[in-house]
């Protein structure tokens, strides 16, 4: 393994549709752990991009979460997204009394039980778009609708209540410099809400998760107020957000591949083991998330990774390491026992909602494609338009015709 003698400035932006980032897969092949610079924060990083390295440091003990605590660390957005209490801030022992109190409230069984809902919320958007006409929306009348439902009802947030925080959710994701404040004041304006919210809650506790995670025990332990807050700012904000994006890419990526298009339709059970390709293929975000800090030297092939030192890793470059898949850029519903993709995470920090977000991408997938044998782009491919501002990455609009 290799390291670039040089600090490289990394610009972590890619634009082009949803075509891989031609810079980070060129650190992933002669530089995969490489010392880079940031647009925010202070001081200089390590950029880890191959899969066996990214699942080290992902759940490895030698790097901690915690440690970013109070650190303005090297990051792709002008404020920091996570809150220090939150989960995503957290190490264990620590981190395994949060994940234990979250399971109990938030269970696969749970998230199964909302198939039947989530189906009725799919069949009544898709009847609206119908009543709309071709050529339609499909970001508008699906893709932004059915996550932030889904989520919203769990913790049964007011409908009134609802736009207010999607704005909030999108303002927090912006890598413009620009929009630093208005980040800043989204940030609050959730943590604000989400603390009157649950401490309602805790009063008053209903049918909802909200309310479910405010009296959820394991023996003695609850959670306290402020890890309620920030709980529930998460939950809103991971809840809906990559759901949303995958949705419109999922569509338009299947819309432009015809041949996995025509498989999927001609082999629907291939749809599960479809959905996982799909997230993998996909690069669903700029750069880099949150990273971690090394608590000792770790040496990976020749390169010591210093104690104190920030780590960044990119599960976008590890979804398509070809040392970890077999043709890694093409994109085959039939591989054959693959290795786990990286887009929710690994190690102690996989989503919570993983499981959610998949049974929502396999209902709206699903059902879209049976009930639209003729779905097509409405414009050519490449008039889509697409955001150039979040760190997500998705279409801005998705025009279908049927």
């Amino acid at each position: 393994m290799t390291t670039s003698d040089s600090v490289q400035s990394c610009p972590f932006r890619h634009d082009e549709a949803l075509d891989v980032d031609p810079f980070m897969t060129r650190l992933r092949k002669e530089a995969p752990i490489a010392r880079v610079r940031m647009p925010y924060g202070e001081g200089e990083c390590w950029l880890v991009t191959r899969y066996e390295d990214v699942r080290t440091v992902t759940s490895d003990r030698r790097f901690s979460r915690a440690a970013l605590i109070g650190r303005d660390f090297p990051r792709i957005t002008p404020m920091p997204i996570a809150q220090s209490e939150a989960i995503n801030l957290m190490d264990p022992p620590a981190l395994n009394r949060l994940r234990r109190l979250v399971v109990k409230a938030f269970s696969n069984a749970q998230v199964d039980e909302l198939r039947p809902h989530t189906q009725r919320t799919v069949d009544e958007l898709l009847d609206n778009m119908v009543e709309d006409g071709a050529p339609a929306d499909v970001a508008h009348h699906l893709a932004a609708q059915l996550p932030l439902t889904t989520i919203c009802e769990l913790l049964d947030v007011p409908w009134g209540d609802r736009p207010k925080l999607r704005g909030w959710a999108m303002a927090m994701m912006s890598m413009a410099a620009a929009d630093k404040t208005t980040a800043a004041e989204a940030k609050a304006g959730l943590r604000a809400y989400f603390a009157e919210l649950t401490a309602e809650r805790r009063r008053r506790p209903g049918d909802d998760l909200l309310s479910a995670l405010a009296t959820a025990r394991v023996g003695d332990d609850v959670l306290d107020e402020h890890e309620m807050a920030v709980m529930g700012m998460l939950l809103l904000v991971t809840g809906h957000d990559t759901s949303t994006y995958m949705i419109c890419n999922i569509i338009y990526t299947l819309l432009t591949h015809p041949e996995r298009l025509a498989q999927l339709r001609a082999q629907p059970d291939l749809l599960p083991q479809a959905i996982e390709e799909l997230l993998r293929y996909i690069p669903f975000r700029q750069g880099v998330g949150i990273p971690r800090v090394a608590l000792e030297d770790v040496e990976f092939d020749g390169v010591t990774i210093k104690a104190g030192d920030t780590v960044h890793v990119s599960y976008l470059t590890a979804n398509r390491d070809e040392l970890a898949y077999d043709r890694a850029d093409e994109l085959d519903f039939e591989r054959t026992n693959p290795a786990p993709h990286m887009t929710f995470g690994y190690g102690m920090h996989h989503c919570l909602g993983a499981h959610l977000a998949r049974m929502e991408l396999q209902t709206a997938i699903g059902t879209l494609l049976t009930r639209f044998p003729e779905l097509r782009l409405a414009v050519p491919a490449e008039e889509v338009k697409w955001n150039t501002v979040s760190i997500w990455r998705y279409p801005l609009a998705l025009p279908v015709a049927w």
